[in-house]
């Protein structure tokens, strides 16, 4: 039943025209646009793709675990779909791992399909991917954790407004496109603390300086999980 619900979970966002601009075409326009114009100044060694390959991918992200997540799920309570899978003999805790299972798949699409635009532009890629596979990972989990709550407590309507306007502020401020260190440092030092902002950082960490484990990245990622899905699992309601 788990692996039947998430292939028809995967198949359903696959056909949403929607769904795809946000979470494949919106980066991948964003990757090859700033790569190759001179908009944003950007931090460290490398070509302009070094800097934000890493940040997009987080952005990728984002966008499926949260912002995609949230709207779908959002708008399937509206219209009673949960209410009757839920009154289906598919357990709820199925479906919850199915939309997961779900957005994991969608994220190694993205994931695939980044990683081969950018190293078209040139991109030169360091560090151990087990901790990209973890920052990942635990990004996945903050995200999704949080789009459900939404998701499960807000109206469809509301939903779709909140995670629009979530995803656009936190691509101008989470340090996807905007270095965190052109913000006032009392800015900053908020900024730091936010999902996205831990998540592309220790991506960039890892892949354009080449450190080790970005562990206090992966502590900020780890407390928005547990909050986030200890909060979803709490407050969301069926219909």
């Amino acid at each position: 039943m788990l692996l039947a619900q998430t292939a028809f979970e995967t198949r359903m966002l696959l056909r949403n025209g929607e769904q795809l601009l946000l979470t494949v075409v919106i980066p991948t326009v964003l990757l090859v646009l700033f790569s190759a114009v001179d908009v944003v100044a950007v931090e460290g060694p490398g070509k302009r793709v070094d800097f934000l390959a890493p940040g997009l991918l987080a952005l990728a992200v984002m966008s499926t675990a949260f912002t995609g997540q949230a709207i779908a799920t959002g708008f399937e309570r509206r219209y009673g779909v949960l209410k009757r899978l839920g009154a289906s003999p598919l357990p709820r805790w199925t479906l919850l791992t199915a939309k997961t299972g779900c957005v994991l798949v969608t994220e190694v699409l993205q994931v695939a399909l980044l990683s081969v635009i950018a190293l078209a532009l040139g991109w030169s890629p360091h560090g151990n991917p087990l901790a990209v596979a973890a920052l990942l990972v635990l990004g996945t989990a903050a995200f999704s954790g949080l789009g459900l709550l939404m998701a499960g407590t807000l109206k469809a309507e509301a939903t779709l407004a909140a995670a629009n306007l979530v995803f656009i502020l936190l691509l101008l401020a989470g340090g996807v496109i905007v270095p965190l260190g052109r913000f006032p440092g009392a800015v900053r030092s908020v900024l730091e603390l936010l999902p996205i902002s831990a998540l592309s950082d220790g991506l960039r960490s890892v892949l354009q300086h080449g450190a080790g484990v970005p562990w206090s990245d992966l502590g900020i990622l780890g407390a928005w999980a547990v909050l986030g899905l200890a909060a979803a699992a709490r407050f969301f309601r069926w219909e």
